[in-house]
């Protein structure tokens, strides 16, 4: 019977998160304000929700649910963060990279295999370019040089594509061998 007991509290938890989310389109500032932060509070059972409106037609959804996806800082948003980097508002793109940014080292595989998938995305190498510059200036340059060598070029998209895959390959690399 404990498990039927939590079902309740499990649904009217999803019924408050999709309110929320659908207040991140009210016109009232405060209100989508206020929302973004309870959904922050709310943390790791909202990540879906807020993934989902990272694909609103209304760009102050997706700004409102990449900037409290950053803020929650959940590796789960990571692809999805990587994705809305190549968003057609530049503060989507903004939010999402500085997202990305806040998971630090834990975020650069899918920003670096989306750099492989799409190379000739220019919003998401200017964004890329963004993420792994901080990233660089926080101790990750001995691993970044060579995609922020050619983001900084303006390389050819197949050089970007190419210098992603060494940068991912050494990552994956080190991960293996415990970081060294």
């Amino acid at each position: 019977m404990p498990a039927s007991a939590d079902q309740p509290r499990k649904d009217e938890m999803d019924d408050r998160i999709t309110e929320l989310v659908d207040d991140l389109a009210n016109w009232d500032g405060m209100k989508r304000q206020a929302a973004r932060k309870t959904l922050v509070q709310i943390g790791t059972p909202a990540i879906g929700a807020l993934i989902e409106a990272l694909g609103s037609d209304h760009t102050v959804v997706r700004w409102e649910a990449a900037k409290a996806l950053g803020v929650i800082g959940d590796l789960a948003a990571a692809p999805a963060l990587t994705a809305a980097m190549n968003d057609s508002d530049f503060g989507v793109r903004w939010l999402a990279a500085e997202g990305l940014i806040e998971l630090r080292g834990r975020g650069l595989a899918p920003l670096l295999e989306a750099l492989m998938e799409h190379p000739g995305a220019r919003w998401l190498w200017e964004s890329a370019h963004h993420v792994f510059k901080v990233l660089a200036d926080e101790g990750f340059a001995y691993l970044l040089a060579p995609v922020l060598d050619a983001l900084g070029r303006n390389r050819s998209p197949e050089e970007i594509s190419l210098a992603a895959r060494r940068v991912l390959f050494e990552l994956r690399r080190q991960e293996q061998s415990g970081g060294k």
